[in-house]
């Protein structure tokens, strides 16, 4: 039997996994624990996903997919497992699926774990933390025998400085905009129960306990859509006509790994004169700098965790409401999934703008693959070179720093298709919903730069004010 029990921080996902694993006879397993001992035991997945931390980026999906499907199929063929926050997305929840389903134990039931938000705040201002074992405690629900000292291992225990309540709010925006899709997959599927998870623990429990039990038995009483309906939360957000006037170029860049997005802003940026707001770039800065948000994702990271999405948007929305986007700015690696769309608009709103186009730079995958074959990245300044398309001055040396060139560990051909395989599952229902806005550019990625470009501009000309249309361009 194969559980998936899914709900906001501060739920009591863990806490209750742990009876529920004991009762049932299921191996536990949390993503984030799963992910800590890939990092400690320098595994060859942990090593990856540690470059990438290393140089200051959000590890892809790709990578915790290959952690989750390592640990299923190492998994014994007569085991059960309770899988904790696992899917948070859609695209997870497909994943999940193919993989269980290909391994003939498939899912009995997702257990949503309902929780009012302001329960949820409340719980959390005073969660603790162990900051060796990750036990979790409260100041007045679950409290430690002794003051700060964890009761499991003796280590400190201390409070996040995300369980802030503004934080808090700010994740549950997030988790409501990500879980959604995921209720509606699961109950369209005949699958999700729904389950009340305010009052006791044991309370809680009880009513977890007994749900289980019916799913054992194959007599559980799965949720309804109208049910479902009413734990999906929808933000709606009303403009003016007033507040989108604003005729400026506000871009979106769209592309696999290898289509040439990042050429392609950086040229586009410098015709048009506007801000190239690279989310990789914006994320190693504000580690870099340490700025809040800098410091917040380091959290994270030295706990061994994934940045949140949550710190991600915050850090987007910051740079876009600076005085250099005033006039327009093309945005470079967000969104990439449909739920940072819907957190984009919402940015939008509050800026009062709008996202005037998406372009969508299409190469085939037997392109991709032989371009990042041949891809070097510089050390220092993470200049891209390509060994046969844009090769340096100087073999194995940056042009701009002088810096170390070398090649990624994930480009290579057989990573390269996995990494493909997200990115489409990801980006298909995100450019199907621009398209259906009208936003969408699809743009041919094969050719020579300067053909490429061209065909770029071609697509927003007419969203380019005629005082900013280079003469080059006209």
């Amino acid at each position: 039997m194969n559980i998936a029990l899914i709900g906001p921080s501060g739920v009591g996902k863990g806490t209750h996994a742990a009876s529920l694993c004991g009762r049932f006879n299921l191996r536990h397993v949390a993503t984030g624990d799963l992910f800590r001992h890939h990092l400690q035991t320098r595994s060859a997945l942990g090593l990856l996903a540690r470059k990438y931390m290393e140089q200051g980026e959000l590890v892809p999906d790709e990578v915790v997919d290959s952690i989750i499907e390592e640990w299923c199929v190492q998994r014994k063929q007569d085991e059960g497992a309770l899988f904790d926050g696992f899917p948070r997305t859609a695209y997870q929840a497909r994943f999940l699926d193919g993989l269980l389903q290909t391994l003939h134990r498939p899912l009995a039931a997702v257990i949503y774990l309902q929780v009012s938000d302001a329960a949820i705040i409340d719980r959390l201002s005073g969660r603790l933390i162990c900051r060796n074992c990750q036990t979790p405690y409260h100041r007045t629900l679950h409290p430690a025998r002794r003051d700060g000292v964890c009761d499991a291992c003796g280590g400190e225990i201390y409070q996040r400085p995300d369980d802030t309540p503004k934080l808090v709010q700010a994740r549950l925006r997030v988790f409501h905009r990500m879980t959604g899709p995921v209720l509606e997959h699961y109950v369209a599927a005949g699958r999700l129960a729904i389950i009340n998870g305010e009052g006791s623990f044991d309370k809680v429990g009880t009513r977890l306990l007994d749900f289980i039990e019916t799913v054992r038995q194959d007599t559980a009483t799965f949720a309804t859509k109208e049910e479902t309906a009413q734990c999906v939360a929808v933000e709606t957000a009303a403009l003016t006509a007033a507040q989108l006037e604003r005729a400026t170029p506000d871009l979106v860049l769209l592309g696999g790994p290898g289509s040439g997005k990042g050429t392609q802003a950086e040229r586009l940026c410098a015709q048009l004169g506007l801000p190239h707001i690279a989310t990789g770039d914006l994320f190693r800065e504000n580690l870099r700098q340490s700025t809040d948000l800098g410091k917040l994702a380091q959290t994270y990271m030295n706990r061994g965790e994934l940045v949140p999405d949550d710190v991600t948007e915050a850090m987007v929305e910051e740079r876009l409401a600076q005085p250099d986007t005033q006039g327009g700015f093309i945005l470079d690696g967000f969104p990439r999934t449909l739920p940072q769309a819907g957190a984009l608009t919402e940015m939008m709103t509050r800026l009062h703008r709008r996202i005037a186009a998406v372009l969508y730079i299409k190469v085939p995958d037997e392109a991709l693959i032989g371009r990042l074959s041949g891809r070097m990245i510089c050390r220092a300044c993470q200049a891209p070179y390509h060994l046969q398309f844009k090769s340096p001055r100087q073999p194995g040396v940056c042009d701009s720093c002088g810096g170390e060139l070398y090649q990624r560990a994930d480009d290579n051909p057989n990573t390269v298709r996995a990494r493909l395989v997200t990115f489409h599952r990801q980006t298909e229902p995100l450019t199907a919903s621009y398209r259906q806005a009208g936003l969408l550019h699809e743009i041919d990625g094969e050719g020579l730069l300067n053909e490429i470009s061209a065909r770029s501009l071609a697509a927003i000309r007419h969203l380019v004010p005629p005082t900013s249309t280079p003469a080059s361009a006209a």
